[in-house]
């Protein structure tokens, strides 16, 4: 046993469908030491990895004029399945530095193909996700982390969904709805998706031919500059049977947090499944200050708006992270001195607590053991 443990040790961090696989990674890692295998598995395939999952940028394609589609290649160690909805780490080299962000998978669950999709909005305010649809070129090597979350339908599916969408919000949707799409059985479906204009809807062909050709799926299209933002007390008028339906949503924090409510007083929060792609940040931020990372021997001063995990990236420090939106715990560390505070609901956390660094901001100074 200590054998195996010592021989898999160099490869532990990497996934592997099969334990022995781990094993041969692991013995060509000691058998190269003090040189890693990646020096000479990178000269052979810059895919093949012993210590981290990589993936090549193979195509971008625009969908509107601010999103794109990004398909990848993947190398050792990824997953051969995923649940449609899930979504993937993606590490991305610009300027000598790591960025890393996590997106949906568009794909529908099959990677047999060594084949992934990511569809991605470019956000002002977003530097990586600007620079895969403006700048990224085929050919660049990326690192991966596994796929993760709990958006995803259950199996068997249930036999009548709503999807309530807006935005880049649909993109774990349509990962669903493809893969709903291969199987012989249907569920009855109705998507409402909205989007300010038809130019800006991401995938709306593919939607539109969906709703021509599946007469299990009924698309409600909502142009929000035409027809007004989506009210979910609409629900009752335009989907009368609404209460009867398991409900996956997705989409801006407004619209998320209304229609939460709405589940709720309807006491149907149980029938309702969100994804959130930005923090629902309450007015209590940290009064900011020093953050210092003690193993890196980094530290910055930081406003009370910005997490710990982006002020830890921004320095280059390698930062444990999942969904960013304080859901998936990935991203738990001890807080070894001072405060922060958590940006939802302004809670206080001191030394010795385990606090989540997406969602946490310094008040007036705070130590990180990384």
């Amino acid at each position: 046993m200590d054998l195996l443990k010592w021989s898999k040790r160099p490869a532990a961090d990497v996934e592997a469908r099969k334990p022995e696989v781990n094993i041969l990674r692991g013995l060509i890692a000691r058998a190269t030491t003090p040189l890693l295998p990646d020096d000479y598995l990178h000269l052979i395939n810059p895919l093949w990895s012993a210590r981290e999952l990589r993936g090549r940028v193979v195509d971008v394609i625009r969908e509107t004029e601010d999103s794109a589609t990004v398909t990848i290649r993947t190398g050792w160690g990824f997953p051969d399945s995923y649940k449609p909805g899930q979504y993937v780490g993606i590490g991305l080299q610009v300027g000598g530095r790591w960025h890393w962000r996590s997106y949906s998978l568009t794909s529908f669950g099959s990677n047999v193909d060594k084949m992934i999709t990511i569809t991605v909005k470019a956000n002002p305010d977003g530097f990586l996700s600007s620079h895969l649809v403006e700048g990224v070129t085929p050919g660049t090597v990326i690192r991966l982390a596994a796929p993760k979350g709990d958006f995803h339908l259950p199996e068997p599916a249930p036999d009548s969904i709503l999807f309530l969408t807006a935005g880049s919000g649909i993109t774990p949707v349509m990962s669903m709805l493809r893969a709903l799409r291969t199987r012989d059985t249907q569920p009855d479906i109705v998507h409402v998706h909205s989007a300010p204009t038809r130019d800006e809807v991401i995938f709306l062909d593919e939607i539109e031919e969906m709703n021509r050709e599946l007469p299990t799926y009924d698309l409600q299209l909502q142009i929000t500059r035409a027809d007004g933002k989506f009210d979910v007390a609409s629900l009752d008028s335009e989907i009368p049977d609404w209460r009867d339906r398991s409900c996956w949503a997705c989409g801006p924090v407004a619209m998320l947090d209304a229609v939460e409510q709405h589940y709720e007083n309807e006491g149907l929060r149980e029938q309702l499944h969100i994804e959130r792609f930005a923090i629902a940040r309450t007015d209590h931020g940290g009064e900011g200050g020093t953050v210092t990372f003690s193993k890196t021997g980094k530290s910055a001063e930081i406003d009370g708006a910005t997490t710990l995990l982006d002020a830890g990236e921004e320095l280059g420090i390698t930062m444990p992270f999942g969904c960013r939106m304080g859901i998936c715990q990935t991203c738990v560390v001890p807080l070894a001195g001072g405060y922060v505070r958590d940006l939802r609901n302004g809670d206080e956390h001191r030394e010795g607590d385990r606090i989540q660094t997406c969602i946490s901001a310094v008040s007036g100074e705070c130590t990180i053991e990384l």
